[in-house]
């Protein structure tokens, strides 16, 4: 077989690309360049934001299926495309693109795509973690359905909590807002009254579950809610230290800056999915890695021709050393 020299990275030792993290924002990048015959990596430590729920919705064709095995038919489609699969993490990555790897082992990359994610910090509440995922949830747009006109909990705890319960009203007609250690003001107390929302004051004690399922929300005084699902804000903590570590700079709101590509400021490093966006849906973080590759590849392609021209001789060039042909007379009979 030819080699095919115009795809080939510039130091044969390296992979064009290597992607940090094998959700669906890192495995559509991987996809899309492998199907540009880029050589890639992806690196990925196992540990899917979305684990814990049993299902995926919003993601057209493969709504409700589970997470995992949406990602495990990504990791074979990106494998048939000669794309390599590490299952590490990633320490740190050095000047050069040198990812250097939990286990030792070291890549070297032209560009790198970060598709880590984010962490949710949830409150101390007793039940919350536990039940996390089950019925005790947050994206109303991912599992409000699954609960529709069931009676409804959400819990104070966060600062966008009431615009949270707004929301869910939409799903069910038997919404609680548990006010917990917030205060509301007097437009929020409105709202909710407006929405038909019930205000619980007083602390929350725990959630109730029996028969491994969420039975109540019990405040500190020993009043019991009953409630079928509770959706809880949590804080949302970017896995971004990859990229800071690499100089990318955040905005006000604390997120790494990119543009709509994914293209961070710092040169040659593209991120996408919640690491950088934490309202992405699973669908959305898919299409933020197809246009991060798209971008990329053009990226690449400027260097691989600029490359090729420093060492490509002009025809014109050839020719200036070429014996030049001598006219000879035409006849005139």
């Amino acid at each position: 077989m030819t080699k095919d020299v115009w795809n080939t990275p510039a130091d044969d030792g390296a992979y064009d690309v290597v992607v940090v993290g094998a959700g669906a924002a890192g495995l559509s990048a991987a996809l899309v360049l492998g199907r540009a015959r880029r050589r890639v990596a992806v690196v990925d430590g196992g540990e899917a934001r979305n684990a814990v729920a049993a299902h995926m919705h919003g993601f057209l064709s493969r709504d409700g299926v589970a997470a995992a095995d949406l990602l495990a038919v990504g990791r074979a489609e990106v494998a048939g495309y000669g794309v390599d699969l590490f299952e590490s993490r990633v320490d740190q990555i050095d000047p050069g693109f040198l990812v250097r790897l939990d286990g030792g082992a070291t890549l070297r990359a032209r560009r790198i795509v970060v598709a880590t994610g984010l962490r949710d910090e949830l409150p101390a509440i007793p039940g919350v973690r536990e039940r996390w995922g089950t019925d005790v949830l947050f994206c109303p747009y991912c599992h409000a359905y699954e609960v529709r006109d069931r009676p409804i909990g959400v819990l104070g705890t966060h600062p966008r909590a009431v615009q949270h319960a707004l929301l869910l009203r939409q799903w069910s007609h038997d919404v609680v807002y548990f006010a917990h250690d917030r205060d509301l003001d007097a437009r929020e107390r409105r709202q909710l009254a407006a929405r038909g929302i019930t205000v619980a004051e007083g602390t929350i004690k725990r959630l109730v579950t029996e028969d491994d399922r969420l039975r109540g929300v019990e405040l500190v005084e020993g009043h019991v809610f009953p409630r079928s699902a509770v959706f809880v804000f949590p804080d949302m903590v970017p896995h971004d230290t990859l990229l800071t570590d690499l100089g990318c700079g955040r905005d006000d709101d604390g997120w790494v800056n990119t543009d709509a590509t994914g293209r961070t400021g710092v040169s040659g490093v593209w991120a996408v999915g919640n690491v950088t966006d934490p309202r992405a849906l699973v669908i959305t973080a898919a299409g933020q890695g197809a246009a991060a590759a798209f971008a990329l590849d053009h990226d690449l392609v400027a260097e691989d021709v600029e490359r090729a021209m420093r060492n490509h001789v002009p025809s014109a060039q050839a020719s200036r050393h070429a014996p030049r042909s001598v006219p000879q007379p035409v006849s005139s009979d």
